[in-house]
């Protein structure tokens, strides 16, 4: 396991290189977009800090655009508690960071446990104490790279998800903000490089248990082996054009439902005049809202057979004890009454 002496100084270079200046008009120009600069109204701005190249290079390029922009930047560092020494480490990235530029930093202690393997309840907890540690309405600016797009593109893919996991991360989907999506990571690491910073390199990040390690260490390598490079600006690109894609069928999507709604119900005639990728996604927007969870693929092609091949037949039981139902031109949810042992 890597120490906490692996965050430390190496000799700086005497002004800021091209990777730097890089990483830093990202940040301006994703900060500048009128949709995202409306949030910094308040005057405070969060980075979240792993003691990484990414999160290091985002935080210097934050503090510096921050404080021509009049903007207190936060930096908010997670101690996962998972490894030996991790307080020293989550220590070590905070005080990186107010080297860096930013005005605060605060470490957070949290507790991982909780269903979907490590990984994921790492990410719940990570999640919960950014949010909860951030002003209402306020960005908090995380470090996923061109790469780490590239990676959920794949994984997606290998999981047969659909467009919407193909789509990738958003640059926004509040209170995250993603400015460095078109960054490659060898661009953060080069940007530490001139600012004086070895990062702390996460043994997780190599570990070959995490299916995402696997990706990022054989997959991609391989790929762009292959196909003679470009393959991550390429799938960061598709993701980009399914996100765009995926927007506007939503926009449809949300005039139908409004037409389609009838109560609590869908009336049908109108589903039955849209295509059926725009009245899945109707569909889905309606069945979240009626309490279902942990929607896929088949559920929502299911209750679409309710719609495009009626033949009378029975109901489609859902996720979260609803059944979805069609009864006098209508789709209906019904919650199914729990089963007693004997009955």
């Amino acid at each position: 396991m890597a120490s906490p002496d692996a965050l430390e100084h190496v000799p700086p270079r005497r002004r800021p290189l091209d990777a730097v200046l890089s990483v830093r008009r990202a940040v301006r120009s994703f900060l500048s977009e009128p949709e995202h600069a409306a949030h910094l109204r308040a005057g405070e701005l969060y980075v979240g800090v792993s003691g990484g190249a990414d999160s290091l290079a985002l935080a210097e390029a934050a503090a510096h655009v921050g404080g021509r922009l009049g903007v207190r930047v936060c930096a908010l560092v997670v101690d996962h508690r998972l490894q030996a020494g991790s307080s020293e480490i989550a220590q070590r990235a905070a005080d990186e960071a107010l080297r860096l530029g930013v005005h605060t930093a605060k470490v957070l202690a949290v507790t991982v446990d909780g269903p979907g393997g490590p990984e994921a309840a790492a990410r719940r907890a990570r999640y919960a104490a950014l949010r909860g540690n951030a002003a209402e309405g306020a960005l908090v600016l995380l470090g996923h790279t061109l790469d780490d797009q590239a990676e959920t593109v794949l994984l997606g893919l290998g999981r047969g998800s659909g467009p919407r996991s193909l789509a990738g991360m958003r640059p926004l989907e509040m209170p995250w903000a993603r400015p460095l999506l078109d960054t490659p990571r060898a661009v953060t690491r080069a940007a530490c490089h001139e600012l004086g910073v070895r990062p702390w390199d996460d043994p997780h990040n190599t570990d070959p248990r995490f299916r995402r390690v696997r990706v990022r260490e054989e997959v991609l390598p391989l790929l762009e082996d292959v196909l003679a490079g470009g393959v991550a600006a390429a799938l960061a690109r598709t993701a980009r054009q399914l996100r765009e894609d995926c927007d506007a069928l939503d926009l449809i999507a949300d005039e139908v439902l409004a037409g389609a709604l009838d109560g609590a119900g869908l009336r049908v005639e109108v589903l039955a005049t849209v295509p059926s990728p725009v009245r899945r996604r109707v569909l889905r927007t309606w069945l979240l809202r009626g309490g279902v969870r942990e929607l896929t693929d088949a559920h929502l092609r299911s209750v679409d057979e309710l719609v495009e091949r009626w033949r009378g037949q029975g109901g489609v039981f859902l996720p979260g004890g609803v059944e979805a139902g069609r009864a006098h031109g209508k789709l209906v949810l019904n919650r199914c009454q729990p089963t007693t042992p004997g009955s």
